[in-house]
């Protein structure tokens, strides 16, 4: 797709989310337009494999009835099972809905219960296969009854008529196996839907320069990756990134917001991942650890900046393997090295881990400080501290850190910092990296030299010099002196100046004289 193909489409996409715009927050709007999307992109897979099957037969889906074709149907169904892990009768297919909706199929042009009882028969499709729990409850956020999508029901289904519509007419070209239209559609979305939500938009989704530089640190050297969790996956996207740069075989990932929970299953669907090949579960990661034997090869995550959790009230988990050890528990109000020290918990010993957290976690004192002296002195596994420039994510302008640790380290003497707190492009209402910061960044992560200004590599005697302390600036001197100042040239400039502000001072006086009017001074 072309930058300019790619922007039509993008504008198309966001043109059909201001329907709804009008109507609620970014927040609620967007579970319709991605439950939408994600419902057509379900039929025209369903069409596409269902066509192949009926190849031999020189016969077309769209065309099958109950009456005369119910053995094939009956067979697509188990097939479709099977390889899909849904099945979507030919009257229950987008195109068949829109039809209707829009009175190509008789008169009767009202959608919303049929419309209603297809997503509900998507979910019953996969009760007792295998991709039951990746299919349960997918749409339970496209509430078709609310009031919020008309007064009365004949304006909901004009509402939703017009939204499937504009929808239709999109091609997502998902027949062919080397474009990803419709993944690409779908995170674009997801961004903007995050940029409208402000701070809520944070908790859904990591901004895509951020999550491709993790995605390129976890993968780097590798061919293929058995393994990928995160363990706050929100909408899945850092996940899914790593499929840009490496072969994926399982994906895992947990997420506290059920809306956000059935986003991420969505959207690993749409990235064409086979339901066999992610789990994403649903519950409070640090409460409740919901893969408690995974060892990931790779592991990422962006979890909430200074999150409240119970471990310090919870003698359960006061004693729980993945924090006992570390001499402290993350205090109650600021879970960040809880985060850590779960996932270095999953972490395999050929794996690498990229996590995004606030600064605070580099230098604050108390628990925080034994635990990162914990992990620095006595499990050596951090690799890199990396600061970020403010202002990149949704819900917070504060700058952030990417900590990269491996438990099996090759340069396992010292620790490499880098400062790209400056390397950055404003954008509308944030900051954004370029093509050309990540390239710096991860150019200097893999080459692990000292850069002036830029990067340092601290042998571990210097970080313990410092006690522990991994503020930036302690190890990269950013400081650019100012330029001199001449100040016998100020002089004659102030003096130049005085002597053209006299001048100008006669001359306004003798205008004033010409016209007869008081002098201003």
């Amino acid at each position: 797709m072309t930058t300019e193909q790619r922007k039509k489409l993008e504008s198309k996409l966001w043109g059909i989310a201001n329907m709804l715009r009008g109507k609620m927050n970014a927040d609620e709007y967007k579970n319709y337009i991605l439950g939408f999307i994600f419902y057509k992109y379900l039929s025209e897979k369903q069409k596409s494999f269902a066509d192949q099957l009926l190849v031999p037969d020189k016969m077309r889906y769209v065309d099958l009835t109950h009456q005369k074709h119910g053995e094939f149907l009956r067979i697509i169904k188990d097939r479709s099972q099977e390889s899909l892990g849904f099945f979507l009768l030919p009257e229950e297919l987008f195109h068949s809905i829109v039809e209707k909706g829009q009175g190509k199929k008789g008169a009767d042009t009202f959608i919303l219960e049929d419309l209603k009882n297809v997503l509900s028969a998507i979910q019953q499709t996969a009760c007792g296969t295998d991709s039951e729990d990746d299919f349960k409850d997918l749409f339970e956020d496209v509430d078709l009854t609310s009031m919020k999508l008309g007064r009365s029901e004949k304006e909901k289904n004009n509402l939703i008529v017009d939204v499937l519509g504009h929808l239709a007419e999109i091609d997502f070209q998902i027949e062919n196996a080397k474009s990803d239209i419709l993944g690409d559609a779908y995170e674009y979305l997801i961004g903007e839907f995050a940029a409208g939500a402000g701070k809520k938009g944070g908790e859904f989704y990591t901004p895509a320069e951020v999550s491709r530089l993790l995605a390129m640190i976890v993968s780097h050297g590798k061919k293929s990756i058995k393994s990928v969790y995160d363990p706050t996956c929100g909408s899945g996207s850092l996940l899914i990134r790593l499929e840009e740069y490496t072969k994926v075989v399982n994906y895992y990932g947990q997420e506290l917001n059920r809306t956000t929970y059935n986003l991420a299953r969505m959207n690993m669907l749409l990235h064409d991942i086979h339901y066999n090949n992610f789990d994403i579960k649903q519950g409070n990661t640090l409460e409740n650890d919901l893969f408690p034997d995974l060892k990931a090869e790779a592991v990422v995550a962006n979890p909430p900046f200074s999150a409240k959790w119970k471990g310090v009230d919870n003698p359960i988990l006061a004693e729980d393997d993945r924090f006992v050890q570390y001499g402290a528990l993350a205090p109650k109000n600021t879970a960040d090295f809880a985060f850590v020290t779960h996932m270095l918990y999953h972490l395999a010993d050929n794996g690498v881990m990229a996590v995004v957290l606030p600064h605070g976690v580099l230098f604050r004192s108390g628990a925080e400080g034994t635990i990162r002296r914990y992990i620095i002195e006595k499990q050596n596994s951090l690799d890199a501290v990396i600061g970020l420039p403010a202002n990149l994510f949704y819900g917070t302008s504060i700058p952030a850190t990417v900590l990269v640790f491996k438990k099996c380290r090759e340069a396992d003497e010292n620790i490499l910092f880098i400062d790209a707190s400056k390397g950055f492009e404003k954008s509308k209402n944030q900051n954004r990296l370029t093509d050309d910061n990540l390239t710096k960044i991860f150019e200097t992560y893999i080459a692990r030299k000292d850069v002036e200004k830029y990067a340092h590599v601290a042998s571990l005697e210097e970080i313990q010099e410092n006690d522990f302390n991994l503020n930036i600036p302690r190890y990269v001197d950013t400081f650019e002196e100012e330029a001199p100042i001449d100040i016998d040239a100020v002089a004659e400039k102030l003096r130049t100046l005085q002597s053209e502000e006299k001048d100008m001072e006669k001359n306004i006086a003798g205008f004033c004289e010409e016209l007869g009017i008081n002098k201003p001074f």
